[in-house]
């Protein structure tokens, strides 16, 4: 057959390729970036489901809206709008099947083939994925343990002019980076000096341990003005109530969200009505805040276990930053003493072990880092994240024999 010339820019996921190797019995996996389904509500989703088919069982069943079941946009407008986001009705946003398609529809509607796309250098994979699909030439900026660094991101877009900037500001996959309040200030002065668009990437900014993070860019837009027309904001309920709903939301300016409206017809009509409607019941029982309540300390135990357990069987041979929220410990190779140096060369010692992460490389769009690897402690429990890293310890630990 003879493929579309678009697919000769871009690769199977190396980290859907990595769970092939998984099979193995016993293998402990730091690789996925799922939540955890154990702390799914169930009983909430349940009960939510049941809600919608008994009040609204034609919408719920029937074909709906492209822009999405009116009774979810008005729940998570609300929702925003309690996450300091002034000014938004319902008709501001739409629904998406999850906040990946938000991000495929800026690629359909912004991206040209050609046309320069900063991102953060580590970035979600997928993105890098769907960008380049469309034809992106990719440029990266620097990250640190703030998030990307202003000052390096300011003459990138000076010299580049990029059709978009592509951000995950809190809690970002696979840096595990919250992006400060000072810096997110400045990337909003920044949009408008340039009149650039910033594309905000917002699926884990609930699951923060102790203190909140910083409100997102298209929260304090309102202290910038002129920002929130340069801004694009994607949300999802995937980390925090389930994927498989596979609902998300896209907010942006009126006329890029009408052509993604477009798109999304060309592409599934609307995401699932049974789906939405249930979301929207969720939402509207008022179940989110404690579901979230509790799994916010799991989450963070997990992360201090993890964090603990690295610092005792590999030491100085690996640096990471603690995360403050969200689903990984991103970390680097340091190589002291002569030890491995590359995340790919352990990852595969690692499986031998009994252990799988996932090698920092791919989550580059240029010039990676292979010290770096991207470890997940939202699956695991306590005793297996330890005994996990102990494993991984091993593993290293075989490089200096």
């Amino acid at each position: 057959m003879q493929f579309a010339d678009r697919l000769n820019h871009v690769e199977t996921s190396a980290i859907r390729e990595l769970f092939k190797l998984l099979g193995k019995p016993g293998i402990i996996s730091f690789a996925g970036g799922f939540p955890d389904a154990a702390l799914f509500d169930v009983d909430g989703i349940g009960a939510a489901a049941q809600e919608a088919l008994r009040i609204h069982p034609g919408a719920a069943l029937q074909y709906g809206a492209t822009e999405g079941y009116n009774p979810l946009r008005e729940q998570l407008a609300a929702l925003m709008q309690a996450k300091g986001v002034a000014d938004l009705s319902p008709e501001q946003l739409i629904v998406t099947t999850g906040s990946q398609q938000a991000l495929d529809l800026i690629g359909k509607t912004l991206i040209s083939p050609g046309d320069k796309v900063i991102v953060e250098g580590p970035t979600f994979l997928a993105t890098i994925q769907c960008f380049k699909l469309y034809g992106a030439e990719l440029i990266t900026a620097p990250v640190d343990g703030d998030g990307v660094q202003p000052d390096a991101l300011d003459a990138l877009i000076a010299e580049h002019r990029p059709k978009l900037v592509y951000l995950i500001p809190t809690f970002g996959n696979p840096s595990g980076a919250t992006l400060s309040l000072e810096r997110r200030l400045r990337v909003l002065e920044m949009a408008v000096r340039h009149q650039t668009l910033i594309v905000e990437d917002d699926p884990y900014g609930d699951l923060y341990f102790g203190e909140p993070p910083p409100g997102s860019l298209l929260a304090l837009s309102a202290q910038v003005s002129g920002s929130r027309a340069l801004l694009a904001h994607c949300g999802s309920l995937s980390k925090v109530l389930s994927p498989g709903l596979r609902v998300g939301w896209l907010i942006a300016p009126s006329e890029l969200l009408a052509k993604a409206t477009m798109c999304k017809q060309f592409s599934d009509a609307h995401t699932s009505t049974f789906a939405q409607a249930t979301a929207a019941a969720y939402l509207s029982a008022g179940r989110l805040t404690p579901a979230l309540e509790k799994i916010r300390p799991v989450y963070a135990r997990r992360a201090q276990v993890m964090g603990d357990a690295l610092r005792e069987h590999l030491g100085t041979a690996l640096s990471f930053v603690p995360p403050r929220g969200g689903l990984f410990v991103w970390a680097r190779l340091t190589g002291t003493n002569g030890a491995w140096a590359d995340g790919r060369v352990l990852a595969q010692h690692a499986i031998a072990q009994g252990v799988a992460f996932v090698p920092g490389s791919p989550f580059y769009a240029t010039q990676p880092d292979h010290a770096t690897l991207r470890l997940s402690f939202a699956t695991v429990g306590e005793d297996k994240i330890q005994e996990g890293v102990a494993r991984l310890g091993q593993a290293q630990a075989a490089s200096q024999a």
